[in-house]
């Protein structure tokens, strides 16, 4: 899987023009279809949803050639995965309308289309359930490694978020009785939880998708630059081995390229110096490097970054100084590939990570922290993905009830 392959970027237009023809075909259908329209609808509507998938997919792998580090990567695999459990049900629904004789309708496809988020929640519970079983174990070794601080229980919080949202639908859905106003009532709130519960859960699904295949990747060999985003240091000014695994990433690529292409390349050690530290990030991973055999002529210093964005920013405008064409790459821990690279993108910026990797126990709760600090991005944007689904499902809750 290559990254930064293609220069434009995938669109989802051609989903709005799909969607279009599928509703003109079905509305031709229930007009003039025949005592067969229930089962040619389903059929249609089965094949509108191959043709989102595929879409979704084929964006999916696009993006990846474009800009992997993007919260669309992100939400095309997340919501590909929840297209797919849509397309699954709905067959199932066609086989029945088909043999059924006229008992079933047509109509059974907007009940299947409210209750999907359901649905999906249904079919996802058991891999939920085992996600958020590693995730609280991962947790406890962390704990008793690190000790308790709100940071070293994310995981914990975001299991019980989850099973939390599995065991609270089960319980309200399970059984209702009523008039037909307070069942509806009941559909439209178990409806809209479900939604919310649902973008989420794509989220999560979708970012560890995202993360996995950003910290394993491999930057094609032909860099001019290799940044080493810092971290923090032992008191006496020397790696700690979360900053010497990020050294030793870098180092281990830089020799690789160096025998299979000949070609050198210029490390760019980034990270300030913080109030308590007896040097800069910077100069700590730049006398290690120099430790290891590498010549001073082939480190640059960047030492006023604060942050991962400021490491991008500062780090961008010494290479631009020194080659404004240059080939760039990063190295950091396996889980913060992903959003150092969209904040690489962010100060415009194309540069390929490659992750280092950590302890196996420390690995998903920083995960689970680099998922929250992208749920703060692109807030407009999943405010509005978010508030469209639950508008969705309380339209055809509503129109269940009112058709």
């Amino acid at each position: 899987m290559k990254f930064d392959t293609r220069d434009k970027k995938p669109k989802l237009y051609s989903v709005l023009i799909l969607t279009a023809a599928a509703a003109l075909v079905i509305a031709g259908v229930m007009l003039w279809g025949g005592s067969g329209k229930a089962a040619a609808v389903c059929i249609v509507f089965d094949l509108y949803l191959a043709g989102v998938l595929a879409l979704l997919v084929t964006a999916f792998f696009r993006q990846i050639g474009y800009n992997p580090y993007s919260y669309n990567t992100i939400f095309y695999f997340g919501f590909a995965l929840f297209v797919l459990t849509v397309l699954a049900t709905h067959i199932l629904l066609t086989v029945m309308v088909i043999n059924s004789d006229g008992v079933i309708d047509e109509k059974q496809i907007i009940y299947r289309l409210m209750f999907s988020a359901k649905n999906y929640m249904l079919i996802s519970a058991p891999f939920i359930l085992v996600f958020a079983g590693a995730l609280c174990v991962s947790n406890i070794s962390l704990i008793r490694h690190e000790g308790i601080r709100l940071v070293n229980v994310l995981g914990i919080l975001l299991s019980l978020f989850l099973v939390g949202g599995e065991l609270f639908l089960f319980r309200y859905d399970y059984y209702v009785t009523g008039s037909q106003r307070e069942v509806m009532i009941h559909d439209l709130i178990s409806n809209t939880f479900a939604a919310v519960y649902l973008y989420f859960e794509c989220m999560v699904l979708g970012s560890i998708a995202a993360g996995a295949i950003t910290a394993t990747h491999e930057p094609e060999r032909n860099k001019d630059f290799v940044i080493i985003l810092g971290c923090g240091m032992r008191k006496d000014g020397t790696p700690t081995p979360l900053m010497r695994g990020r050294v030793e990433r870098a180092l281990a690529f830089y020799r690789r390229q160096r025998e299979e292409t000949g070609k050198e390349l210029i490390f760019v050690t980034s990270g300030g110096r913080g109030a308590n530290e007896p040097i800069s990030e910077s100069a700590a991973m730049k006398n290690y490097l120099i430790s290891q055999g590498v010549p001073a002529s082939q480190i640059i210093e960047e030492d006023r970054s604060t942050d991962t964005y400021e490491n991008m920013a500062f780090s961008k405008r010494k290479i631009e100084e020194a080659d404004p064409n240059a080939k760039v790459a990063f190295s950091t821990t396996n889980f913060h590939v992903f959003r150092s690279g969209l904040l690489a993108r962010r100060v415009k910026m194309r540069a390929e990570g490659m992750g280092a990797k950590t302890k196996w126990y420390f690995w998903p709760n920083a995960a689970v922290r680099e998922f929250v600090g992208l749920l703060t991005r692109h807030r407009f944007k999943q405010a509005a993905i978010l508030l469209s689904l639950v508008a969705a499902y309380i339209a055809l809750t509503l129109l269940s009830y009112y058709r």
